[in-house]
């Protein structure tokens, strides 16, 4: 198939047949699992595992099963309706980019110091002769070289490398320390014990759902996937990504509930290095450098698809920002979406370097009261706001009927929509 100038930096390829065609395919599932997952998600649920042991491991699978159902509607709506998730909001109103261009702003400020930070923790406690803050700054300039002049398939193959590392090292983690196989299996029968509602909803709604969610769609069209022949292909890619999600997770609870057990656990990325402490003690040094090398990959894995896929949220939020009004039957130039000319812009550049280069300031300062309400306030609506805004879009003219959600993807989107709700309104009461 030639080129088609209009698209991203590869012509549509043919559709595989084939379960290990599709295997070869997968790339975009894999960026989402390593840009969802950073260290303070393994941090929460190592927690949980050292209050709670194997009780909560199926809240894990009942948070994947979520996860699943928004990367799938997510990628739906992009092969399907011919547009991108902003194309798609931007028919909502402009008041929906608007939200999305203050989310953005003061998110990737406020996250692009603490992405720097988890990455640069790992490699001091690995090298203390440099300080944290500087191997941080060494991080977030490597993320942006990488993003800056990496075409997707570089992105996708160091991300792919990153979550073996990850694999490696968590899973190997956890092999080490001697699961306790009844408990395990006993542990994905639903049970809640005492105070431990808010650590269920932290492992069904937080591991693995920002921002970034919205992202997967753009790696498809990067990847060429840009037609409805494509949606089985998607299914399996999202699918594997979140799996593997979930994987790392249930190794993280593990660790907590075997290793970590009874401990008073240090909240933030720091607790990833109290375990590293705590297994070099138990099983010498050679257990704690392996698994410092996964914390990084961990971190860096989620920065550099930040620098990426957030960016490209932002270049596309700043193209249909542009467009005139329209009607949603007249919305033709929402669609005339080109994923070379995004990755190559001023505003995919511009945002690159707004996460990388202002937040360094912050790894010198407090954060200040009133940017981090800002950071908690629009963060805590985007989960709610991308559920009930893919619920809506996802059932209406605005996509094709072969796009259209039927009552299994609905029924998932609506309880995503109430869980997501009331995380967000349990926020906002904890912030002001």
């Amino acid at each position: 198939m030639s080129p088609d100038p209009r698209h991203g930096e590869v012509a549509e390829p043919e559709v595989p047949v084939g379960l290990k065609a599709k295997v070869r395919q997968i790339g975009p599932g894999i960026m989402a699992a390593a840009t969802g997952v950073g260290a303070g998600d393994l941090v929460a649920t190592m927690v949980a595992g050292s209050r709670y042991g194997y009780a909560l491991l199926w809240a894990v699978i009942v948070g994947t099963i979520f996860k699943i159902a928004l990367g799938e509607a997510v990628g739906r709506w992009h092969l399907t309706s011919g547009r991108t998730m902003l194309s798609g909001w931007r028919t909502l109103g402009r008041w929906v980019l608007v939200y999305f261009g203050a989310y953005a702003v003061v998110w990737g400020f406020v996250y692009g110091a603490t992405a720097m930070s988890a990455s640069g923790l790992p490699l001091n406690a690995l090298f203390p002769a440099i300080d944290v803050r500087y191997w941080a700054m060494i991080c977030g300039v490597a993320g942006f070289v990488l993003v800056w002049f990496g075409r997707y398939a570089v992105i996708e193959k160091v991300m792919t490398i990153l979550v073996g590392v990850m694999f490696v090292a968590v899973v190997g983690t956890a092999i080490l320390v001697t699961p306790n196989l009844v408990e395990t299996f006993e542990g994905f029968v639903p049970r809640l014990p005492d105070g431990s509602f808010v650590y269920v909803l932290g492992l069904i709604g937080g591991v693995g759902g920002t921002i970034t969610m919205a992202a997967y769609g753009y790696w498809t069209l990067a990847k060429g996937w840009r037609s409805s022949g494509w949606l089985s292909m998607m299914r399996l890619d999202n699918t594997t990504g979140y799996v593997t999600t979930a994987i790392f997770v249930v190794a993280m609870l593990i660790v907590g509930a075997e290793l970590l057990a009874g401990h008073n656990v240090i909240d933030g990325d720091e607790g990833l290095l109290m375990l590293g402490n705590t297994l070099a003690a138990d099983y010498g040094q050679w257990a704690r450098i392996p698994f410092l090398v996964g914390f990084w990959a961990v971190s860096f894995s989620s920065l550099v698809g930040v620098w990426n896929g957030v960016s490209l949220l932002f270049a596309d939020w700043w193209r249909t920002w542009r467009l005139p009004r329209y009607t949603v039957g007249e919305a033709e130039e929402l669609s005339d979406y080109d994923h070379r000319a995004g990755v190559g812009s001023p505003v995919f550049r511009g945002y690159v370097a707004w996460l990388t280069f202002p937040p360094m300031a912050l790894l010198f300062l407090d954060q200040p009261f009133q940017l981090t309400v800002a950071y908690g306030a629009l963060g805590a609506l985007f989960m709610p706001f991308l559920a009930g805004t893919l619920l809506f879009l996802l059932n209406s003219n605005r996509v094709d009927r072969v796009g259209r959600s039927g009552w299994l993807s609905n029924t998932l989107l609506t309880v995503c929509l109430g869980l997501f709700g009331y995380l967000a309104v349990d926020k906002l009461i904890g912030l002001f």
